[in-house]
């Protein structure tokens, strides 16, 4: 598995506009599922936006975010957004009641 954790310098919105703006991009990240996305997590703070994202891959992460998809965010937030990537070998799920372990 591998983690992409994307920031984006931008004032921390509100709940309601958060929930909104997760909303209508959630069929986008959805239809990544098939590309190998497992799991977003949309990130509101104040140290600005973004998301966590889980990957089956590094090379599923990777072609996605592409220099055209920096332009994307860049025009849609008004910041460019940092991507930092980490492998992940071991997740604990604690709602599954499991430990995941990459083989």
């Amino acid at each position: 598995m591998f983690i992409a954790i994307v920031q984006i310098p931008m004032a921390k919105r509100p709940r309601d506009a958060a929930v909104d703006s997760a909303r209508k991009s959630a069929p986008t990240y959805t239809a990544l599922g098939a590309k190998g996305l497992l799991k977003k997590y949309y990130l509101n703070g104040e140290a600005g936006g973004g998301g966590i994202y889980l990957w089956e891959s590094e090379a599923a992460a990777r072609a996605w975010y592409t220099p055209e998809w920096e332009t994307r965010m860049e025009a849609a937030f008004g910041a460019r957004p940092k991507v930092t990537y980490y492998d992940n070998h071991v997740v604990v799920d604690n709602e599954a009641g499991k430990v995941r372990i990459e083989e």
